[in-house]
This record gives C-alpha cells, sequence and structure tokens, in this order.
C-alpha cells in the first residue's frame, strides 16, 4: 500500500485503483488544530464506532464507501477522487468527494451558541418565535442545516448558491443531500434513544460513485464527529458532554479559543496549540472507550 493522504488523525492509503485504506490514529483536534497529545484507544474506538453506524445504514438501504472492517483501528473504502480545483468539478462529474460538510443540529449548542449570543443568529432563523430567549441546550423547533467547505485550510460557511456552485450539484442533488441527512440521523436518533443519549448535532460527508450516485463517506456518529449528552442528565437539568467538546472546552476554559479565534480574525498568526494535561488525557480516553460501548453495545475488550 501507498501513502494516499495523511489528515488531522487519520492516515489513508491506496490498496489498489478502487480502493483505499483508513488508518484512524490516537491523535486529537480541535478548531482545526492538531493538539500535540495523544489519545490511548481514540483511534480504535472510533475506527469501530464508525463501522457500526456504516453497517446500520446498509440495513437501512442507504449507500455508503464502507467495504470491510480490519481490527483494531483500520477500515477500506472505496476510493473516489479529491479535487481541490472547484472549476473542475461540474454536474456531469462522477467518483468524487463532494466538498461540503453537512452539520445538522437538533439543540443549540457550541458554536450556534455563540453565533445566536453575539446576533450572528436570529431566533427567528432557528424556526423560534420572534423575541424568544434562547438558552444554551435548548431543543430546536426543527432540525438546523449548515454547509461548510471541506477541503480548504479552515472550515468556512457556505450559502446554498456556493455550496452548489463549488460541489458541482444541480438544486435537485442538493436538496437529496440535505434529506439523506435527515435520514441518517433520523437512524441515530432511533438508537440513541435506545442507549439513554441525546444526538445533539453532528457533521456528514458524502461523495458520488463512478455512476454518480450518492453515497456517505468519511465517518460519523463518534465522539469526534458528533456531540453526545447523557439523556437523564438533561431531563435533571444537567448538561453531560459525552463527546470531543469536553476538549474544546477545555481549550475555552484556559482562554485559548478566545486567543485564536481573535488572531484569526485580525488575520494575525495564530498561537500555538498547549498540549493536554495528563489527567485530561486519561479522562478523554475513558470518554472514548465509554462512549465506544454505550453507542454499539459492544464491549471493548
Amino acid at each position: 500500500m501507498k501513502l494516499f493522504r495523511v489528515g488531522k488523525v487519520k492516515e489513508v492509503y491506496e490498496v489498489d485503483p478502487r480502493t483505499l485504506e483508513f488508518v484512524f490514529t490516537d491523535s486529537i483536534s480541535v478548531f482545526d488544530k492538531l493538539i500535540p497529545s495523544k489519545i490511548p484507544h481514540k483511534g480504535e474506538t472510533l475506527c469501530r464506532t464508525a463501522a457500526f453506524w456504516f453497517q446500520l445504514l446498509k440495513k437501512n438501504g442507504i449507500k455508503t464507501h464502507f467495504t470491510e472492517l480490519i481490527p483494531p483501528n483500520r477500515m477500506r473504502v472505496r476510493k473516489v477522487d479529491i479535487i481541490e480545483d472547484y472549476r473542475q468539478i461540474d454536474t456531469d462529474s462522477t467518483n468524487y468527494l463532494i466538498p461540503l460538510e453537512i452539520i445538522c443540529r437538533h439543540y443549540v449548542a457550541g458554536s450556534l451558541f455563540d453565533r445566536v449570543r453575539e446576533g450572528e443568529i436570529t431566533p427567528e432563523q432557528l424556526g423560534f418565535e420572534p423575541g424568544h430567549r434562547i438558552e444554551y441546550g435548548e431543543l430546536l423547533p426543527h432540525p438546523y442545516l449548515e454547509t461548510t467547505t471541506k477541503l480548504e485550510e479552515v472550515d468556512r460557511p457556505l450559502g446554498r448558491e456556493e455550496a452548489i456552485d463549488i460541489a458541482g450539484l444541480t438544486d435537485d442533488e442538493y436538496r437529496e443531500i440535505m434529506d439523506a441527512v435527515l435520514r441518517i440521523d433520523d437512524v441515530i436518533e432511533a438508537e440513541a434513544s435506545e442507549r439513554i443519549l441525546i444526538h445533539v448535532d453532528g457533521k456528514k460527508e458524502f461523495g458520488y460513485d463512478t455512476d454518480r450516485n450518492l453515497m456517505v463517506v468519511d465517518t460519523f456518529g463518534t465522539s469526534d464527529e458528533d456531540r453526545w449528552w447523557d439523556e437523564d442528565e438533561y431531563g435533571a437539568g444537567n448538561i453531560t458532554e459525552l463527546s470531543k467538546e469536553m476538549v474544546r472546552q477545555y481549550y475555552r476554559a484556559i482562554g485559548y479559543h478566545e486567543e485564536l479565534m481573535a488572531a484569526r480574525d485580525e488575520g494575525r498568526p495564530e498561537p500555538d496549540i498547549q498540549p493536554l494535561p495528563d489527567e485530561m488525557v486519561q479522562r478523554v480516553s475513558q470518554l472514548y472507550i465509554d462512549m465506544f460501548e454505550r453507542i454499539t453495545g459492544e464491549s471493548f475488550r
């Protein structure tokens, strides 16, 4: 196999012209920054969780690129072309990664709450009545879908027209992608409700096969891509983070996130991200193991 691509937390190898192998590492990133810390067992738990969801989508008639799990931390998938020059993508293109990430939010949390608080998003845009005062953790009246870039150095929010243009889509294809995201989240919700989990939000990625059939690519539904809360704690008025959000909140608490955002806004060099303390590394590692077992119903060992 030859190295095909290196991401922040995955290595991708080419097995043959039609097949890639993902290697899930123990690296971790937040805010598009790679943290100089390794999280024991993270790669294995994410790989096995992702395989669980791919197999569940297959049972529900949703096409994906997944072909095979290779324990403990590898999986094989159908290869699609990565076209970084948007000008080379049009409605006749086939077998390519659609250069978009679709975020579907069901509760007010994370960066969405930040934007509400700063006045960038109004209650009406989220489906609330005019003048409604939004609280952190509030259930949205309906799912809120957002689109960002996938292949740029820092994810950039996109309006509908630009998303359609850079991804080489028709209006109907764009709607098909959004409908697919909602279908997938219905599958996730059905499973999460059995595990006393709240699926707060998450991202999805897609590609087209050689016949331009839509398929889910990359991974989803893990503690990296999605945000989870404990349902019993939520019912008691508490929010217990069960995802990488725990790590984001750590960097918010020490002031790094504010410093990073200011540097980006002002065009200054971005500050280096500090490693996680050993105690935090152990907490995060245990979280990934616990969430693998809780989501899948399987034992880690």
